[in-house]
This record gives C-alpha cells, sequence and structure tokens, in this order.
C-alpha cells in the first residue's frame, strides 16, 4: 500500500518545478500496491510536486509518505528518508540521460545505484524487454524521443526500485513515438509488478496503463479510486467536461467473426460487435466507449448501420459548461456515458428513471494482455 498525505504552500520557485507563490497543497491518497495509479489533472494542479514529495526531492511543510508499512516521511516523527535510500525509480518527461555516454553506459549507471544485494532484473532482460539491443552503442543525442524514453524507463528498472514515479514521461511525444512507448510501459506493467505513481494530463494513457486514478485539481484531490468507476462519473468535470470523455469497461473477448470482419465483445450487461480484434477467445480487454459516440432513442430503432443498440436505464442527467447535458446510463450493472444537446435532451422529454436504448457507434481498445502488447 503507498499512502500519500502532504500539507505544503509555496513560496515561490519551490518543489523542483517553478510553482506560482502561495500555491498550496493539501492532499490525501491511499493505493495498492502492486499497481499503477495514475495522478492526473491539468497544469499546475499538483501532480508533479506530489512525485517529488514522495521521490524525496521536497520535504513537504507537513505530512506522511508511507510505502508498504515503511515510512518514508512522518513530519510529526521528524523523519526524513534521504532519496538514495527510497529506491525510487524515476523516470522524467526529458529522460534526462547523461549526453556523454551510450546507451550502454546509461544503463550501467542504474546497475550502480541498485543497492548491494537487491533483487532485480539483469540488463540483459531489461535490454530484451524494451526492445533496446540495437541501440546500446548509440549516445542520446542519436536517439528518437520515444526510443530515449524506453532507454530512461531502462535505466530506472536497472536501479532495482521499490517504486517507479513516472512524471508526464509522454508529453513530450508526438503521437506515433507514444503509441510505440505505451506497449513497452505495459509491458513493464505486467511483468515486474512494481507499484508505479504516473502523473499525466492524457486520458489514452491512463486508459492503457492504470487500475487506479487519482484526480487532482488546485493542490486537492477531487476524486479517487478505479479507471472504471471514475470515468462514469459525469459529476466530476474533470473527467466528463473533456471531449474525450466516455466510460471505461472491462470486456472478454468472446468471439471472433472473420466473415463479418467483426469481434464480438461481452461485459457484465450485454455485448458489443467491433471492427476485427486480433486475440484469443476469453482474452480479457478494456475499452473506452466516448460519451460522444453514444446516441439514445426512447424506442427501439430499426434500418440503422450502426449495430450495437443497448437496452438502457437513464440514472442521471448532468448538464455541461458546453451546453450539453451528460446522461448516465445503466447497461445492467454496467455504465454508460452518453453525450447529447440540451435541445435533444428536451424533445426526447428525458427524466431519471426512463428506459432507453443507447446506440453505440464506436469504440476505443484501452488495454489488452500482456502477450498481445509484446506483440506489439
Amino acid at each position: 500500500m503507498i499512502e500519500v498525505s502532504l500539507q505544503h504552500r509555496f513560496a515561490g520557485g519551490d518543489g523542483g518545478r517553478m510553482q506560482e507563490a502561495g500555491f498550496a497543497i493539501d492532499l490525501a491518497f491511499r493505493s495498492p500496491t502492486p499497481g499503477v495509479t495514475a495522478i492526473f489533472g491539468p497544469s499546475g494542479c499538483g501532480k508533479s510536486t506530489t512525485l517529488a514529495a514522495v521521490a524525496g526531492l521536497l520535504r513537504p511543510q507537513a505530512g506522511r509518505i508511507v510505502l508498504d508499512g515503511e515510512v518514508l516521511f512522518d513530519s510529526a516523527a521528524r523523519r526524513m528518508v534521504p532519496p538514495e535510500r527510497r529506491r525510487c525509480g524515476v523516470v522524467f518527461q526529458d529522460a534526462q540521460l547523461f549526453p556523454h555516454l551510450s546507451v550502454r553506459s546509461n544503463l550501467r549507471y542504474g546497475l550502480r545505484r541498485a543497492p548491494r544485494g537487491a533483487e532485480g532484473p539483469a540488463l540483459e532482460e531489461v535490454v530484451a524487454l524494451l526492445g533496446i539491443e540495437p541501440l546500446l552503442d548509440r549516445r542520446p543525442a542519436r536517439l528518437s524521443g520515444g526510443e530515449r524514453q524506453r532507454v530512461a524507463l531502462g535505466r530506472a528498472l536497472l536501479s532495482r526500485p521499490r517504486l517507479l514515479l513516472m512524471d508526464e514521461p509522454l508529453s513530450a511525444l508526438d503521437a506515433a513515438r507514444k503509441a510505440e512507448v505505451l506497449p513497452f510501459l505495459a509491458r513493464v506493467r505486467d511483468r515486474f509488478r512494481i507499484p508505479i505513481l504516473y502523473v499525466t494530463h492524457a486520458m489514452d494513457e491512463v486508459d492503457a496503463l492504470a487500475d487506479r486514478l487519482v484526480v487532482l485539481e488546485a493542490g486537492r484531490v477531487l476524486a479517487e479510486g478505479t479507471v472504471e468507476a471514475l470515468a462514469a462519473r459525469p459529476d466530476l468535470p474533470a473527467l466528463a467536461g473533456r471531449r474525450d470523455a466516455g466510460a471505461v469497461i472491462r470486456c472478454t473477448l468472446a468471439e471472433q467473426l472473420p466473415g463479418r470482419g467483426l469481434t464480438r465483445l461481452d461485459f457484465a450487461g450485454g455485448a458489443l460487435l467491433v471492427p476485427a480484434v486480433p486475440g484469443a477467445v476469453g482474452e480479457a480487454l478494456r475499452i473506452r466507449v466516448p460519451a460522444r459516440d453514444v446516441s439514445v432513442a426512447v424506442a427501439r430503432p430499426e434500418g440503422l448501420s450502426v449495430q450495437n443498440i443497448l437496452a438502457a436505464r437513464l440514472e442521471q442527467l448532468t448538464p455541461l459548461p458546453s451546453g450539453e447535458v451528460m446522461l448516465a446510463l445503466a447497461v445492467g450493472p454496467t455504465s454508460v456515458l452518453s453525450r447529447v444537446t440540451a435541445d435533444a435532451a428536451a424533445r426526447l422529454a428525458l427524466r431519471e428513471g426512463m428506459p432507453l436504448w443507447a446506440l453505440v457507434k464506436a469504440v476505443a481498445l484501452s488495454h489488452r494482455s500482456d502477450e498481445e502488447a509484446a506483440a506489439g
């Protein structure tokens, strides 16, 4: 279990990144280990400061940090474990590799930082897992952004950490490079089972990697819980107000339909037909159903190209600042979101508790098994 409780007010220029004078953090959360906890929120909300405190790079004015029963910081007891003894592997946004060293030497630096006798992966295993063998003799200047991040991750792993701290490691990459690195992060998560605190403001990274989500706003915890539970809450503007808002659903690959070019995914409460997804029957998947791609009808429609028409019950209507309305729908025990215009809600006389039909037009695959990630 990771337990974090922090109270800190900045005078300005404190905490590793420039913070506005007077900015205050007062937050607390707990996350099980192992697992990936995403710390999510807009710029300046305190995400990186939280990571700095856990790493020991910032001494909070008050609070307590505990990792699997070991107290790393306790202001009341005046205990502050130095950063080098916390065994936290840190991966920053800009990789921070040594430019004068080869990739091989950068990786060996991580090994030299590992405590004597600490168990962990060997250099050869990390190189193979991250696919960086062709890069070993290069220097960082000759690497792409995605390659640099993979090497930085390898160096952190070779320090034999008890906890990985990742501070927006993909935010400087374009979409193609991010897609290159995400499967490797998933491999690390599944292979080594090291607890990870992952700072991001990108929901696709949360979907692909995280088990739990801590949503920050202005230095406070707005909400925490599983990704599935928080993604389905229409009352969280930090999530529901985004254009990519949608429900996250755990599914099982139930049937391949090669003659139709489709795959059937079963979930608690129903099934979805999606464009063919490679994989074995029985494989566990996680998908995002974007709210903007879910329409509703008061009667079952006929003669449509949309194949996924699900019986639902309207649980909640939440007006959005955009002038739209977010609908929380129950499809059996599973929550689905739908974003409609206020005019549509009025024309259909939508009210909580009424039965509806949900028309799902698109599904985004957000997570699959380690074997599929390794296959690329």
